[in-house]
């Protein structure tokens, strides 16, 4: 029933503006102070903390494909709405109770939320409206989704300041509006099912492996490129879960009124956004972005920035270092993104490039399920601070692989001469 019944029906680009608003809006509002949350009040130690963070990605991993069926076969917005569903009863699990198998439970549902989401709200649009008004609504809803975020913060604050629990819940009940809604208003016009052998099913999947594994073997670039990716993986599921946790062990934040460590946070989230933003941009507008070599030298400029600012947020001994280190580092991920992208762009014919982008997202899940739990482990033995610099060390081999990349392909070059 949820695949036919409307009770009206708007313009699909303005309903996808309307559900990418409500969307970041309800996901900042929880992800601005959920790890304040899980430190404070669930008491969650740093090999916890690491474990909800795997558990979410463990489960997102598991479950792309079985998920991914509903939106190929049977409906785009059945998928939709199944996906904000869970993402909403997750996120009402983790805020009612504050218990870590409760958490582990959430990171589960939010799981199959995410899957049921990944990529289907993207191909109804498509659908909806054609591939040539897609690309620019996919331009306007980033933006979009930049605001509403930006904007979420301070709601976030405001809500956790009654209490953080208060905070989750309100996410969650954001999502599951939004779900109300869609079943409402959401056409779906333009879907076309499938056909059996163009299905991503497990077979398909293993299939795409194999192709990609033998691809990747043929180009030892290709080979370095997922190397890396699989050591960032491992650095980000540490540097992710244990830097709230960081912050609030080993720092007494400034005074801010009534709402001291929540309106920090907010403040922290505020001017991180901005700032990532402006780098992107400047980058963008400044580096060659089809020069292989170039780009190879200015991703390892930006590791050894990102090792520096980890460092420099692990050891710093004032607050306002830890915050420079933390914004430094932020930054540099969101430079590193567009980077790596072009990266693997540039070495990749375009009959096989969407095989091996997703190769490179399953490396960097797998770097996050392995290295995480490792990390978090350090934690508990040692402390937070021993954790973050030892993630912040896994990325030393991250130079030597772009140095060994940049002798490939500079060998490669002097065979082609």
């Amino acid at each position: 029933m949820l695949t036919r019944y409307r009770a009206f029906n708007p313009d699909a680009y303005k309903l996808f503006m309307l559900m990418t608003a409500v969307q970041s809006v309800a996901l900042t509002t929880v992800f601005t102070i959920n790890l304040v949350y899980q430190v404070r009040q669930v008491g969650l130690n740093p090999l916890q903390l690491v474990l909800v963070g795997t558990t979410l990605e463990l489960t997102a991993f598991l479950m792309e494909i079985p998920t991914g069926v509903v939106a190929d076969v049977y409906s785009r917005r059945l998928s939709v709405i199944l996906g904000f569903v869970l993402l909403g009863i997750g996120f009402l699990v983790e805020g009612s109770l504050p218990l870590f198998e409760a958490l582990l439970v959430a990171q589960v549902i939010m799981g199959l939320g995410y899957t049921f989401l990944s990529g289907a709200s993207s191909a109804w649009l498509v659908d909806e409206i054609g591939a040539e008004r897609a690309g620019g609504a996919f331009l306007r809803a980033a933006q979009v989704a930049q605001v509403a975020s930006f904007m979420a913060i301070f709601v976030s604050v405001a809500l956790a300041s009654i209490s953080l629990q208060v905070a989750i819940i309100a996410g969650g009940l954001m999502l599951l509006l939004l779900a109300g809604l869609l079943v409402l208003a959401m056409p779906e016009r333009g879907f076309q099912r499938r056909q059996s052998d163009e299905r991503e099913t497990w077979r398909a999947l293993f299939s795409t492996l194999r192709e990609g594994v033998t691809l990747i073997r043929g180009g030892r670039v290709l080979m370095l490129i997922m190397l890396a990716t699989i050591i960032h993986g491992a650095f980000s599921e540490g540097f992710d879960r244990l830097s709230v946790a960081h912050i609030l062990a080993n720092f007494n934040l400034p005074p801010l009124g009534q709402i001291n460590e929540i309106a920090w946070f907010g403040i922290i989230s505020a001017v991180s956004m901005p700032l990532s933003i402006g780098a992107t941009e400047v980058l963008r507008r400044r580096l060659d972005l089809s020069d292989g070599r170039l780009v190879a030298k200015t991703l390892m400029l930006v590791y050894i920035v990102m090792i520096g600012s980890v460092l420099l947020f692990t050891l710093g001994e004032s607050f306002a270092l830890i915050l420079l280190g933390l914004w430094l580092t932020q930054a540099a991920r969101q430079v590193r993104n567009p980077l790596m992208e072009a990266w693997i762009n540039l070495y990749v014919e375009s009959d096989v490039r969407a095989t091996v982008l997703s190769i490179q997202g399953q490396a960097d899940a797998l770097g996050q399920i392995a290295g995480g739990p490792a990390v978090g482990a350090v934690g508990l033995l040692s402390s937070v601070r021993a954790a973050i610099s030892a993630s912040s060390l896994l990325l030393l081999p991250i130079l030597l692989v772009f140095r060994r990349t940049l002798q490939e392909d500079l060998a490669a070059k002097g065979k082609g001469d």
